[in-house]
């Protein structure tokens, strides 16, 4: 990302629907894992300016890791807790180090994303979890990929794939527990948007470091209708249902646990 963005991208963490709704639903699933827990041992990779962190505090000790060393910096100066530099391919952990390991919207970010859930899956535990999200749909491509550093989006069956394909040696395999597409309802309107936009100049429609987050200003009354659409699927979500389609996709897998026979 550009540096700006961090500026920018530390406020929509906390304010923008997206964010907002995004982090409910994937903490809603992580606390249906985490079956009454709080003690689990979780790394968060791709920590950001650190919302997901701050989240993730309510199951356990959260170690972050983030790749972009001005964003580490100035997460550090603004939260309490300590954020490390390193790569998703090659995360600077011992085998077998934590419960829970989650990537949101992080291996889209590199090129290739074999090696990424080779090396999640070499730092959870037996028996512990994968999670991931990423933005869903090769078609959905815009300016917004570019300004994050895109390699590519995915469909469900493509990211099941790299989770499928892509296994760590002398380990036993884990499996899918749990993938889905969501935010759904919005589908329509942000496919549109996004197919329309790459027409038009993007001065006309693109504040900030032009992604789609600013698009909408923060605090309007559309950024709030937002959030409540997008919020209707959460219940659906926190039952397991599996949407057909959205705009994003989660994946949950399982690393199996070798004492189970």
């Amino acid at each position: 990302m550009e540096k700006k963005y961090y500026e920018e991208y530390y406020t929509l963490e906390r304010t923008n629907w997206w964010f907002k709704v995004r982090n409910c639903i994937l903490m809603e699933r992580i606390k249906t894992i985490a079956g009454g827990r709080n003690d689990l041992k979780i790394l968060n990779i791709g920590a950001g300016t650190g919302r997901t962190t701050e989240l993730l505090q309510a199951f356990g000790e959260v170690t972050s890791v983030e790749y972009d060393a001005y964003c580490v910096a100035f997460t550090r100066d603004k939260l309490p807790f300590e954020i490390k530099q390193g790569s998703i391919l090659a995360l600077p952990f011992a085998d077998q180090s934590f419960d829970m390991v989650c990537a949101f919207d992080v291996i889209e970010h590199v090129e290739n994303d074999g090696l990424a859930v080779r090396e999640m899956k070499r730092v959870c535990r037996n028996g512990g979890n994968v999670i991931v999200s990423v933005p869903a749909f090769q078609f959905l491509w815009s300016h917004h990929d570019v300004i994050n550093h895109h390699h590519r989006r995915y469909t469900l069956k493509g990211l099941q794939k790299v989770f499928d394909n892509n296994h760590v040696a002398n380990r036993p395999q884990g499996k899918i527990v749990y993938s889905t597409y969501f935010n759904t309802l919005l589908f329509p309107p942000v496919a549109a948007f996004r197919l329309i936009a790459e027409w038009l100049p993007q001065k006309l429609i693109r504040r900030g470091t032009g992604a789609d987050n600013h698009v909408i200003p923060q605090g309007s009354p559309l950024n709030r209708l937002l959030e409540l659409i997008f919020s209707i699927e959460r219940p659906l979500l926190r039952r397991g249902v599996h949407l057909p389609f959205g705009v994003s996709a989660m994946l949950v897998y399982k690393m199996e646990n070798a004492s189970v026979r």
